[in-house]
């Protein structure tokens, strides 16, 4: 079974809607790594295999969704959040700290634009179509209801958007595993099997805890 099969197993497993696996393409075989030039982007992995602009668009887009998963979780200790829901967010601030750190590396060492690690400074970007790069992203509406929101309201409301995040970026998953001749390389394949595995466990977890205040 290809390593895309595998994944696509997994996610249906998850209980994530996807194309079948007999629809994925195959991976790509293993090439010997080229070198690039002086000052040109290095779009191949580690192991050789090639680099997509699909792989590209997605650790870019993925700093910024990370990003304002991380300001919005550090509104807990100031909005009167609960403990419970103080201390997921200190998870999330750690973990998509550490993920943001790992995408800003991968992408320099391959040459490639750095984004700016502000998620407001990438949802005002010009041209860029937020829905289909960052699906999941809160308005700013919803950021100014969660802004507005104390103890328990703001506790509900965290995790409602919090699961809104964390399901777009599954979706981004999806969207990436189904480009062509995406997510070949070891390094993105083993991300983005980490980022589904870990976000469908918090989504799962966060639903457990909204149900509980009903």
């Amino acid at each position: 079974m290809t390593r895309t099969a595998v994944f696509a197993v997994a996610i249906a497993l998850a209980g994530c809607s996807r194309a079948p696996a007999s629809t994925m393409p195959a991976p790509a075989q293993s090439a010997a790594p080229t070198r690039s030039a002086p000052g040109t982007p290095n779009m191949t992995g580690s192991d050789g295999r090639p680099i997509t602009q699909a792989d590209v668009n997605f650790m870019t887009g993925m700093i910024g969704h990370h990003a304002q998963a991380i300001k919005i979780a550090r509104w807990a200790p100031t909005h009167g959040a609960s403990p419970t829901i103080q201390t997921l967010a200190a998870r999330i601030i750690v973990s998509q700290n550490d993920e943001i750190h790992f995408m800003q590396n991968w992408l320099r060492d391959r040459g490639l634009p750095v984004p700016d690690t502000s998620a407001d400074h990438m949802m005002s970007m010009p041209g860029m179509d937020h829905s289909a790069m960052m699906p999941g992203m809160l308005t700013q509406e919803q950021l100014a209801q969660l802004d507005a929101a104390r103890g328990k309201d703001f506790d509900r409301l965290f995790l409602t958007f919090m699961i809104q995040h964390h399901t777009g970026a599954i979706t981004m998953v999806n969207q990436l595993i189904g480009s062509p001749g995406a997510a070949q390389d070891d390094v993105v394949f083993k991300y983005i099997s980490d980022v589904n595995a870990d976000q469908t466990t918090e989504i799962d977890r966060m639903n457990t805890m909204l149900a509980a205040m009903q």
